[in-house]
């Protein structure tokens, strides 16, 4: 029985699944193979074991170098970093450049009422023709 969820990165040799389906370092599919067989794997090749996906029958992981897990690590980093927060509200506003003193005004009005709301505020200037 698999023991916890594992963060991305080099499980190392702590593999709770008998049979894994194992990727090498280029994405191609070495199929599916016993623990002990990947394991050897790993240290013929130098390289790490990565647990992908654990939600399938088998688990799938794949062989990285530590410079792959290292990118890998910060894409999703990222990723994570880029998409809203859930219960976080983006409000944008946009406006040109020659906006009239009264319109702006009240532009930074509705501003400053959506940063008192706690809601991301977003704005962008076009330049005036």
């Amino acid at each position: 029985q698999p023991k916890g969820k594992a963060a991305f990165g080099s499980v190392g040799r702590r593999i709770p699944y008998r049979i894994l389906h194992v990727i090498n370092q280029d994405g191609e599919s070495l199929g599916n193979m016993h623990r002990a067989d990947a394991l050897r794997l790993m240290d013929e090749r130098g390289l790490k074991l990565v647990l992908l996906r654990e939600n399938v029958e088998p688990p799938v992981y794949r062989l990285m170098t530590g410079q792959q897990i290292h990118e890998e690590q910060l894409k999703r980093a990222e990723k994570k970093k880029s998409s809203p927060k859930p219960g976080v509200v983006q409000k944008e506003l946009s406006f040109s450049s020659a906006i009239a003193k009264n319109d702006l005004e009240t532009k930074t009005k509705q501003i400053a009422q959506w940063i008192e709301k706690r809601h991301h505020v977003k704005v962008t200037v076009r330049q005036a023709k």
